[in-house]
């Protein structure tokens, strides 16, 4: 997730700023495990992989980092992972 930011941001050049300034806020807070910038670029949100019981304290201090530099509250969303796609009895 990390080098995958990483290349969007400098080989492909579609991150911005404040997406730049939300990822490294991120990787920062308790219990990141990766974060990058998704969407359509420039601009948008970031996905964050973060260890399940540590969610509330990482969104807090990102909430808090972001709004620090920016002066924005961002709306941050925790969800976890779903069973995937898979055969359907008839």
């Amino acid at each position: 997730m990390n080098a995958s930011h990483e290349s969007l941001r400098d080989d492909f050049e579609v991150s911005c700023e404040e997406l730049d300034i939300m990822v490294e806020a991120a990787r920062k807070a308790p219990g990141a495990l990766g974060a990058r910038m998704m969407g359509g670029g420039f601009g948008g949100c970031t996905i964050n992989l973060v260890e399940g019981d540590r969610a509330e304290a990482f969104m807090s201090c990102v909430g808090a980092a972001f709004r620090a530099v920016t002066g924005v509250a961002p709306n941050i969303f925790c969800c976890a992972p779903a069973a995937g796609a898979g055969p359907v009895a008839l």
